[in-house]
């Protein structure tokens, strides 16, 4: 294995000391190594791994002090790292490895002496990844392949990828854009963006918001804390809250919406195979194109339908029961505890 510690730094790697945070600490080229995969930890700091075809394929190194301080010479960067860090970043059968984390992490270790410690990472586009950062964020951008990664605070930003992706977060927010395939994402205390994607997505949130928008495939959108709010989606939608509303709009999908304690608009611009709403304690509010045949379930507190020509059943002040243009799709609403509002355009 060609692996690069600190102490043993050879020339054939471009590196530098710099006192400035934006400039790296140390750059390696990459550019004979054929990487298609990349390891990589870090205990305090950010990696992003960039596939880009036209740059040169290399790992860049970012140093800096997590007590404040605007820099480090080069010789207090050398000591810490020497002394208190495991830091190596090596190259063998394709796969590129790159380390940083304390040597002590639960032993003595002086956190006021601690470093951040990133990596900024430019591959060819089709490599899997396998990325870990205790409390930095994390950022991929234009890859094809297995993405696996996971931070306890940080963020995640993920543009252009394809494959299966897998990303987690404990404390941060997620940002998604441009990407396809087999996507599972989740955090436990932040928000979830995801816009332009299609696909297999699982968007699971503990305590945020989940924002969709011009999302095609089987979306399956959870929060157990906050609002789900969708505009132009295809295909088939799932999304569940246990405390906040569901919005939707400009949907062309099968979509089913339930939440305990919000509201729920839903409207539809084309139906998919089924509607099924439901929530505990707020209001339903549900738009539905008029071209199709319509099997209605639909109960609350109050119910309020209007347009319903060419129907066949029984209306009731708390419910619809019957077919709308000689029945099909089926439509269940069940608002328990709230008003329920039918608009057929």
């Amino acid at each position: 294995m060609k692996q690069i510690l600190f102490l043993l730094l050879a020339g054939s790697i471009t590196y530098s000391v710099q006192a400035q945070n934006d400039a790296p600490y140390l750059t390696k080229s990459l550019k004979d190594a054929g990487i298609e995969q990349v390891l990589a930890e870090t205990s305090g700091g950010n990696i992003s791994i960039t596939g880009d075809a036209a740059a040169e394929a290399r790992i860049e190194v970012y140093v800096r002090p997590n007590n404040g301080r605007s820099q480090l010479s080069k010789e207090e960067i050398e000591k810490r790292i020497s002394e208190d860090y495991e830091f190596s970043i090596g190259t063998a059968d394709h796969k590129l490895t790159a380390i940083a984390k304390p040597k002590n992490r639960f032993g003595r270790f002086d956190w006021k002496k601690a470093l951040s410690i990133s990596f900024r990472i430019y591959v060819p586009r089709n490599v899997a990844t396998n990325l870990t950062t205790s409390g930095g964020n994390l950022d991929l951008a234009h890859l094809s392949g297995t993405q696996d990664f996971r931070t306890s605070g940080g963020n995640l930003q993920i543009d252009d990828l394809t494959g299966k992706i897998k990303g987690v977060t404990s404390g941060g927010n997620i940002h998604l854009k441009d990407s396809k395939d087999d996507i599972t994402l989740s955090t436990s205390g932040g928000n979830i963006d995801a816009r332009n994607s299609s696909g297999k997505l699982k968007l699971t949130t503990s305590g945020g918001n989940v924002t969709l928008e011009e999302l095609k495939g089987n979306i399956d959108a959870t929060t157990s804390g906050g609002s789900v709010r969708g505009n132009v989606v295809t295909g088939e939608l799932y999304a569940v809250t246990s405390g906040g509303n569901v919005t939707m709009s400009e949907l062309s999908c099968s979509i089913s919406a339930s939440t305990s304690g919000g509201n729920i608009t839903v409207s539809l611009k084309e139906l998919g195979s089924f509607v099924k709403l439901s929530n505990s304690g707020g209001n339903i509010n549900l738009d539905l194109p008029g071209n199709k045949g319509l099997d209605l379930r639909i109960t609350g507190d109050k119910v309020k339908a209007s347009s319903l020509s060419n129907f066949s059943g029984k209306i009731e002040d708390d419910s619809i029961d019957g077919k709308l243009n000689g029945g099909g799709i089926p439509v269940t609403v069940r608002g328990n505890g709230g008003r329920v509002s039918l608009s057929i355009k």
